[in-house]
């Protein structure tokens, strides 16, 4: 069936059935109910935000899924392509047709992409410790930091802890014996706030399946072959505990000078499970561990015309995985011992100057400093007489940015951004980035926004110096990016809100780093001439109440992503040339509805993806790609008033219609399974 009609088939999935059903069910999405009282017919926008592709998540989004990890908020509630290995495992995010590692991620402004790989794992980021989440998608990501050649994940924690002492727990418990736990402590004044949060999930996730990379074989009486059926096997290796803290402390002098301090502890230890084309009975370990601390101190100092700031922050990883089997009775052969450690220093200075209502100017200068040690000794390459066992590296990091942004009328804004990157001691040419923005009509508040930007991204670490396969002649991906699009929002207080918009965008980049198999048995990376990726992003919100007591929510996204290896021209026999890139989906929509009456919610959230190849080549064999998948997950809440706490009852079930799906070959996803929370919010004395 051909990618055409993907848009069709989306009208026969069973999501959107129930959808009708329920008379298109409600998002907890960005615009709650309290958009319905707003006066929404004002086209007034930050002069900081001029000509931005920018998607903002909203808080009370992020809360309503406390269960869950940033990796199931984006996939359900954004256009972007979540490509998750199930629970606890690998979950990796993408803009626009691009890969996880040109997807730049910064949590209170430092960046914690992984200097090995380049991409962020969002499994190991809970939405509890999450405040504050936006997207920026393509050219905008410039305005940020360089590198995100397909855009920006910005998360932050807030400091609006309100005064007095604060508390809540939540306990969750699901199928597959999974229990999560959630805590937060807060306390807040006149000059400080102070927040502790902390999580614990576990599980033996020990699931079932289908699985459908394997055959046995039915006999009958004379033992001949009369039938062939897929068995129904369990998830095996496959438990996490996992356990975050988090602490906040802010200091406002109430005279323009604000200080913070946040830390991050992450301590992880999750198994990694069977294949399902790995037929072997014999016991193994494949075991992956990580301990992890963030710092960021920060101090901002703010009048009415300028603000300046200072950060400096340090991130240290320890990661361990090992993967070995018993090849005799209590014989254990080990394949893979593999040792990281990674240290990044952090520094950031940035200023902001408004001298009028039409001028904006911004500056700010960063530094990432990268230790990285990397060790497998089951992996040795000979030099002379010395045996390599790995990579022991440093880098220096820098980028740096002015913009200037001025709107000469209500109507228009214009905005240029020019950046400057460093890595190691290669300087990427100047990056320049235009922005401009009109509002076309005040009646729908129609708003058009054009942008064109350049930018680089340098190779990893881990592409450089891996072993084996690291290419150390590799070149800085580079190229350019457009986008174009249209906004609008409009409504009646108190009645209804529509808002939504639809985004051209189209990337040219060459020397595209992909890792591909070669001749030795292994991987390596090495540079594609050319990466043409363009489309289409459309998102809408609509808020309804159409009866006293009764909200309505919805939101709604979809994206066309080709994402073409456009290859070298002058090669014939490359038959990846003209190809769809490996596990980008064409179409990709997600829908999430919000029902709300007095203290009940219904929630309904859906997404699609169509087919994924699996090589570059796009063949259509077992192993060449993935069909497309549709997922529907539903929760019911409850929340109770009394006056010693409050008290919310919440049930959740996933994968609502049992669809066997799969996100990542060979990796088996479970059926439907449920959740049930219990959260309590104690009602302590208030500050007088």
């Amino acid at each position: 069936m051909s990618d055409t009609s993907a848009p069709l088939r989306l009208m026969n999935s069973k999501g959107l059935l129930l959808l009708t059903a329920i008379s298109i069910a409600t998002p907890a999405i960005a615009q709650k109910t309290y958009r319905l009282g707003e006066v929404i017919y004002t086209a007034k926008r930050p002069m900081k935000d001029i000509g931005i592709q920018k998607t903002v998540l909203d808080s009370s989004m992020l809360k309503e899924n406390i269960a869950l990890s940033m990796a199931d908020v984006l996939t359900f509630n954004s256009s972007i392509f979540v490509k998750s290995h199930g629970r606890a495992t690998l979950s990796t995010v993408a803009f626009r047709g691009t890969s996880p590692s040109h997807t730049q991620v910064t949590w209170n402004g430092m960046r914690i992409n992984s200097p090995m790989l380049g991409m962020t794992d969002f499994s190991t980021i809970p939405s509890f410790f999450i405040d504050r989440a936006s997207l920026l998608h393509g050219t905008s990501s410039v305005n940020e930091t360089g590198g995100g050649l397909g855009g920006l994940v910005k998360l932050a924690t807030s400091s609006d802890i309100n005064d007095g002492l604060g508390l809540q727990y939540v306990q969750g418990i699901g199928s597959f014996s999974t229990f999560d736990e959630f805590a937060r402590v807060t306390y807040g004044s006149d000059k400080w706030k102070v927040s502790t949060r902390a999580v614990y999930s576990s599980s033996p996730n020990d699931y079932t399946y289908i699985n459908h990379d394997k055959k046995l074989n039915i006999y009958d009486d004379n033992h001949n072959i009369i039938s062939q059926y897929h068995p129904k096997e369990r998830n095996r290796n496959a438990s996490f505990k996992d356990f975050h803290l988090l602490q906040e402390v802010y200091y406002n002098t109430l005279h323009g000078d604000h200080f913070g301090m946040n830390a991050w502890y992450t301590s992880s230890n999750r198994e990694l499970p069977l294949l399902t084309t790995d037929y072997g009975e014999s016991d193994f370990e494949n075991r992956q561990r990580e301990q992890t601390i963030r710092g960021i101190l920060s101090w901002n100092h703010i009048r009415s015309s300028w603000k300046a700031g200072v950060k400096g922050g340090y991130i240290h990883t320890w990661m361990a995985y090992d993967y070995r089997r018993e090849t005799a009775n209590d014989n254990w052969t080990t394949m893979t011992r593999s040792r990281s450690h990674i240290n990044t220093f952090y520094a950031q200075a940035e200023g902001e100057y408004t001298p009028s209502r039409k001028w904006y100017f911004t500056a700010n200068l960063s530094a990432h400093q990268q230790f990285v040690r990397s060790e497998d000794r089951n992996i040795q390459l000979q030099d002379a007489n010395r045996a390599i066992i790995g990579y022991d590296k440093g880098r220096i990091e820098l980028s740096g940015a002015v913009s200037a942004k001025w709107q000469p009328c209500e109507r228009l804004g214009m905005s240029a951004v020019m950046r400057e990157d460093m890595y190691g001691s290669t300087w990427a040419p100047l990056i320049p980035a235009f922005f401009i923005d009109g509002i076309v009509s005040h009646t729908g508040n129609i708003m058009l926004k054009g942008s064109i930007s350049r930018n680089y991204r340098f190779p990893t670490l881990n592409d450089l110096y891996f072993l084996p396969g690291g290419n150390p002649d590799l070149k800085s991906e580079h190229g350019f990016s457009y986008d174009l699009g249209a906004t609008f929002s409009t409504g009646k207080p108190g009645v209804f809100s529509i808002d939504g918009g639809a985004t051209w965008f189209d990337s040219h980049i060459s020397d595209w780093i992909i890792w591909l198999p070669t001749t030795k048995g292994f991987f390596s990376p090495r540079n594609v001439k050319k990466v043409h990726a363009y489309g289409i992003e459309t998102k809408i919100n609509i808020g309804i109440q159409p009866i006293k007591d009764w909200h309505l929510d919805l939101n709604a996204s979809y994206s066309w992503t080709p994402s073409i290896n456009e290859g070298d021209k002058m090669s014939d026999a490359d038959r990846s040339v003209g190809k769809q890139l490996p596990y980008v989906p064409r179409h990709s929509a997600s829908l999430t509805g919000r029902l709300s009456w007095h203290s009940w919610a219904f929630l309904y959230k859906w997404v699609y993806y169509s087919r994924r190849f699996t090589m570059s080549s796009n063949e259509y064999t077992l192993t060449g790609h993935l069909p497309e998948y549709f997922m529907n997950n539903i929760s019911l809440e409850k929340s109770f008033s009394f006056r010693p706490a409050d008290l919310s009852l919440k049930l959740a079930v996933n994968n609502l219609f049992n669809e066997d799906y799969l996100s990542v070959l060979s990796h088996p996803m479970p059926g439907i399974n449920f959740e049930f929370f219990i959260s309590i919010t104690p009602k302590l004395p208030s500050k007088k």
